[in-house]
């Protein structure tokens, strides 16, 4: 009986822009996967040192609301004391050290400029790779990061906490 000849190209054999009979090679199909991925971690390590900002999210004692420059953020009521709010419209973190002194912070964080989406325990925390920052002046008490956030100034009149 005669036998049928089978041809086969393997992918080095193939010429440049050629593709076999699926569509994908494999080489293309794992390079495609890798550099997926490696998007994914740009994006959430805030893709540069130039303070790109990914805007965390969630974290019990993080809030939307803020205002600008002379206007409300929160009334005194809502900041508890040995704790913080994250302010994420206006990029501010607001906290009590201790009762009736109010402090605030930039909410990006000095290490890649991710946004810090919670206070908790005395501390202002970063999502992205874990650094903490202290409550009472906003130095760091977790690497990675190696600054302080960038104190903001706010204003409190009455009951209302206003930035400056």
């Amino acid at each position: 009986m005669p036998q049928e000849s089978e041809t086969r190209v393997d992918e080095a054999e193939q010429a440049p822009g050629d593709t076999p009979a699926g569509g994908n090679t494999r080489r293309g199909v794992l390079l495609g996967a890798g550099l997926a991925g490696i998007a994914g971690l740009a994006a959430a390590c805030g893709g540069s040192d130039d303070g790109g900002d990914t805007g965390g999210s969630g974290g019990g004692d993080s809030g939307g609301g803020g205002a600008g420059a002379g206007g409300a953020l929160a009334s005194a009521s809502e900041i508890p004391v040995g704790g913080g709010r994250v302010f994420e419209d206006a990029k501010v973190v607001v906290c009590q050290p201790a009762q009736g002194e109010f402090k605030a912070y930039s909410a990006a964080c000095t290490h890649k400029g991710c946004s810090v989406d919670s206070v908790s325990g005395g501390m202002i925390n970063c999502p992205c790779h874990g650094s903490k920052f202290k409550i009472a002046d906003g130095s760091v008490a977790s690497p990675p990061a190696d600054k302080p956030l960038e104190e903001r100034q706010i204003t409190v009149q009455g009951d209302q906490i206003m930035l400056a």
